[in-house]
């Protein structure tokens, strides 16, 4: 045994065949594997092999015509006492041109063995006791966690699944004083990640783990690592900007609005939030035992179009209704069968009345709808059309508005996507934009009926093929969040939060708050930001500023305390209201299309911050006495 040892690209990898530990040598400085990880995959009962039990271990030089590395291939597991035939390579090498070191996992055999998770390439050393080393993590917009952060991270939303509001970007990275690095997951669809912080640190492993598509790994899996020399977070970010655009997922807006007129339109709106029609199922987890009269709620669609009249007397000039249960279920209820328009509220010619003021006001109308959610007692469930688990078994769980829920599978959804929407626009209901639920904030779906089987990655093409429908009909699509596998068709979005504004306040925080996304995707999407003004606490007016983006006027929460509509925020008055939202509006104009070229932060306990655009205009906020200044190039 000994150490193998590539030199390429001004980058050196080095091996220890014996332990499996790995080094690698760029920029003059080293990063290594931290000494307590193994290379090691998990079975689905629970049994735990490490790369080292293979039976056969062979180590091989891996010279192509784009790099240089070792190709590792372990053969033969003993599974309780037989050799099982479940073999696997790795492949570690340098790019030549890039000087970036890939991991791959190539799977030969997969017999035997029925794989969870494997947990391959390893989590960095990241020792120090010190908060210029810290974390980049893509947890909703995200967080940057110091080496001393004071509170556990570990726990982590779907369980760390890419694709998912636990990473809206499928990349982590380090930094250190003089160093660090990125690393990207290429085929972020079967991959999730883990955090390890405990309370004050003093460190933090953050690592990939590769999941099973169908059961099965099936192909090759890689990441990417790019290493830097002096750098920060904001140098991260443009790495990936440049990957996505070399890689086709980056689209910006004015490319969007070049296809539809409607997103000018839409940029600078007043985003109101309301609903209709509220009704709690006696089986969900929000149904009041105690006072059940307050399960169901009505406001009239005249009742709307009156509001909507009061905005146009008070002299808004652009706004964006999302409304909720305006189907005859009420608000997520017997998902997909939500037709037709609520007949309490006004039925069709109630929504219609809406929809013709919304239009004659020059505003904007969107319909909240869901097509993941599938109720068991709509009108045409069908246990077949579920996602089903490998054993043949399908979700069941009974927390939302509606009660008990299975999931369709997403190849079902593009039809009820056309059925649904064609209903609506026969009844002449004017659209103009429109939002799928959680589409783009849960993790990718898979199912394994024989007659709809579907990995992931078609998971997300289906969702994705539901918002090309949209546009197909002129209509501007949005979900609940962001994620950049929907980059190319999403125009905006529901929200694009920091974590700690989806938690009660006073939660304590994972990290630092940090516009990772929009450092990346500014000039992609629209995004509203939630213009709460917590009592003693921080004004959420900033960070719309700060991050150039829309404004909630209006925010009626779907659940109580939940998704970040919580008691305790201030109460002000409509008047107020439109003077906030029209300052962020006007700045929100001018910057919609640029790049945020940088974000920093200014003093140590980072309440005060700036982003720059690339037309110059620079945004400062003062945490501390909830201050601004906006200064235009």
């Amino acid at each position: 045994m000994s150490v193998i040892t590539v030199n390429y690209a001004n980058t050196t990898l080095q091996l220890d065949e014996a332990s499996f530990a790995l080094s690698i040598t760029s920029h003059a400085q080293t990063w290594r594997w931290a000494e307590s990880y193994r290379p090691r995959f998990v079975t689905t009962d629970n049994k735990e092999f490490f790369f080292s039990d293979a039976v056969a271990i062979s180590h091989h030089a891996w010279n192509t015509g784009i790099g240089k590395g070792i190709r590792s291939t372990y053969q033969g597991f003993m599974v309780d006492g037989i050799k099982s035939p479940f073999a696997f390579e790795t492949i570690i090498w340098i790019e030549g041109v890039s000087g970036d070191v890939f991991f791959e996992f190539v799977p030969l055999n997969e017999e035997g063995i029925s794989l969870k998770a494997i947990y391959w390439p390893g989590y960095m050393e990241f020792e120090e006791p010190d908060d210029r080393w810290y974390s980049v993590l893509n947890v909703l917009q995200g967080l940057l966690l110091p080496n001393t952060w004071e509170n556990e991270v570990s726990k982590l939303q779907f369980d760390g699944q890419m694709c998912s509001c636990a990473a809206y970007m499928p990349w982590f990275g380090q930094i250190r004083p003089s160093a660090g690095y990125i690393a990207i997951c290429q085929q972020p669809w079967d991959a999730a990640y883990q955090v390890d912080h405990p309370t004050n640190g003093p460190y933090s492993h953050v690592s990939v783990r590769w999941l099973p598509s169908l059961g099965k790994i099936a192909y090759r899996r890689v990441m990417k690592y790019t290493f830097l020399g002096d750098c920060d977070y904001n140098d991260l970010c443009k790495i990936y900007r440049g990957y996505v655009k070399e890689t086709g997922l980056f689209t910006s807006l004015a490319e969007k609005a070049a296809k539809s007129p409607l997103v000018d339109k839409l940029i600078g709106s007043a985003i109101v939030h309301k609903g209709i029609k509220t009704h709690i199922a006696p089986g969900s987890y929000y149904y009041n035992k105690e006072e059940p009269e307050k399960n169901d709620h009505l406001v009239s669609f005249s009742f709307r179009t009156a509001e909507v009249k009061h905005y146009k007397e008070k002299g808004i000039q652009k706004l964006y209704l999302h409304l909720d249960g305006w189907g005859d279920p009420g608000y997520d209820n017997k998902h997909p069968d939500y037709l037709p328009a609520c007949k309490e509220a006004g039925g069709w010619k109630g929504l219609k009345e809406l929809s013709d003021t919304i239009q004659d006001c020059g505003y904007m109308l969107g319909l909240h709808d869901q097509y993941r959610d599938y109720y068991f007692d709509a009108p045409t469930f069908d246990k077949d059309f579920a996602c089903y688990a490998p054993d043949g078994s399908i979700f069941d769980m009974s927390r939302w508005a509606g009660g008990r829920q299975s999931l369709l599978c997403a190849t079902q959804a593009p039809y009820y996507v056309k059925r649904n929407f064609e209903e609506v626009l026969r009844h002449g209901i004017h659209l103009e934009a429109s939002y799928l639920d959680v589409f783009t904030c849960n993790e990718g779906d898979e199912c394994n009926h024989p007659w709809h089987k579907m990995t992931r990655k078609e998971c997300f093409e289906y969702r994705n093929a539901c918002f090309s429908y949209l546009l197909s009909k002129n209509i501007l699509p949005s979900s609940e969040e962001v994620t950049d596998w929907a980059m190319k068709n999403l125009v905006f979005a529901h929200y694009g939060p920091y974590d700690f504004m989806l938690q009660a306040p006073g939660t304590p925080r994972k990290g630092i708050p940090t516009p990772l996304f929009n450092l990346v995707y500014h000039d992609c999407i629209i995004l509203p930001w939630l213009m709460d003004r917590i009592e003693g606490q921080e004004d959420y007016m900033l960070y719309a500023l700060l991050n150039g983006g829309a404004a909630y006027m209006d925010k009626d929460g779907a659940y109580p305390n939940c998704d970040g509509a919580f008691d305790d925020t201030a109460k002000t008055h409509l008047d107020e209201e439109i003077s906030r939202y029209q300052t962020v509006a006007v700045l929100q104009e001018r910057i919609a299309k640029c790049e945020m070229v940088r974000h920093e932060f200014l003093n140590h306990d980072w309440k005060k911050q700036r982003t720059t655009y690339s037309d110059g205009t620079i945004v400062t906020v003062n945490f501390h006495d909830n201050s601004y200044q906006i200064d235009l190039a």
